[in-house]
């Protein structure tokens, strides 16, 4: 592996790795029950992490590796964007939707009722004065992935 890849890669397993753990903290610590476009924003950390610990290993192409985790992290930045526009009824979410009409079975509403409720995709669980979690995950994510990219061709370049 390339010397200067190594502490990059160690960073990007590390910062995923934080993220996913401040999301789990958030979760089951403070009670914020996550939507559907929550957990789907968790897919790319954990990719990005698996990717970069991949890329530790002897032998690897740790560039390449890196290049695909910076990428899954822009891709998570536009899935939080989508995330921010649901919240702000900009649009309807296709991930997040309840009975989109038509009947309903009297056996299908008592089972409903009896599942704890789950939390809507356009209702934020947090905010501080208007910013969620998932604007805040927009530039995170976005900054983050371009870093990343940054760094792998700039490391590759001065091997």
């Amino acid at each position: 592996m390339n010397t200067a890849l190594r502490p990059i890669a160690l960073s990007v397993a590390g910062i995923c790795l934080a993220a996913l753990a401040f999301a789990l903290v958030a979760q089951y610590g403070f009670g914020l029950r996550p939507c559907n476009l929550c957990l789907i924003q968790r897919v790319p950390f954990v990719l990005a992490a698996l990717l970069a610990a991949a890329a530790l290993r002897d032998g690897a192409p740790a560039a390449l590796l890196l290049r695909i985790a910076g990428l899954l992290l822009l891709i998570n930045g536009g899935i939080a964007v989508y995330h921010v526009g649901v919240e702000q009824h900009w649009w309807a979410s296709a991930v997040c939707s309840g009975n989109q009409g038509g009947e309903i079975a009297v056996a299908d509403l008592l089972a409903e009722m009896n599942k704890p409720a789950e939390a809507q995709c356009d209702t934020p669980a947090w905010s501080f004065h208007g910013i969620t979690m998932a604007a805040l995950n927009v530039p995170f994510s976005a900054l983050f992935g371009l870093a990343v990219l940054w760094a792998a061709r700039r490391s590759e370049g001065s091997a």
